[in-house]
């Protein structure tokens, strides 16, 4: 429980033994009253015997679904189990549970709370075609949502019971889909969409990919998904 409300902290994970065990550890230690459910999006390592042995409850789908499909696993467990709320924290160590119950505190007057980088706290930066995108991003969807966004593509978020019932039913499995489609839905259906700034860490394992040819492609991408999910919503 955080400030009254029953949590649940989802975690998706794809091989990432490397870091789930110190991740569940974490956030058990600093928010010992939260429920942790580490979704093992197929993996084929011992990340669900490593989230298990850490105190998580471990939920293993058959084959890889891509995020999309593993949060809407876990937003149907938060469903059925009664929560009021549910936090996406990445199995990478980059999202720090510090400022959890400050996404929580949020959710008092909006549906879904962003935790933003780029909104003054840390020094997290990008640049190049990847920079690009992103603002493009925060600027359409901030005219859709009628708010300032500055970080559209954070996988850190924050959602209330009623945002819960919403993506038990729908959420996208599509690449992007659970970041830029999702708030486009979100904001067209009149759900209250906000941001709090955090600080976003290094990952604790694994090799970020920071390819310039990826990063264009990522640009192309973002384009195409962000046209799609606003002819779709």
């Amino acid at each position: 429980m955080i400030n009254g409300k029953k949590v649940l902290i989802i975690i998706p994970a794809w091989n990432e033994s490397g870091s789930i065990a110190e991740v569940v550890r974490e956030v058990h230690g600093e928010l010992p009253s939260v429920d942790i459910i580490v979704v093992d999006d197929g993996s084929t390592d011992d990340t669900a015997i490593k989230a298990a042995d850490a105190g998580a409850i471990v939920a293993k789908l058959p084959f890889n679904l891509g995020v999309g499909g593993a949060m809407r696993t876990g937003y149907r467990y938060a469903r059925d189990h009664g929560y009021d709320v549910a936090i996406q924290v990445d199995a990478d160590g980059q999202h720090d549970p510090r400022y959890i119950p400050k996404l929580v505190d949020a959710l008092d007057d909006h549906d879904l709370v962003i935790g933003a980088r780029f909104a003054g706290e840390g020094g997290y930066s990008v640049k190049g075609p990847r920079q690009w995108a992103m603002k493009m991003l925060s600027a359409v969807l901030s005219r859709l949502s009628r708010t300032r966004l500055t970080d559209t593509t954070s996988g850190h978020r924050a959602c209330n019971r009623r945002t819960i019932e919403f993506f038990a039913h729908w959420y996208p499995a599509e690449y992007l889909g659970d970041t830029i489609e999702v708030l486009v839905r979100l904001a067209r259906n009149g759900f209250r969409i906000t941001q709090i700034p955090v600080a976003m860490r290094p990952r604790m394992a694994g090799t970020p990919s920071n390819s310039p040819v990826k990063a264009t492609i990522y640009l192309g991408r973002a384009f195409i998904v962000l046209l799609l999910a606003i002819i779709r919503a």
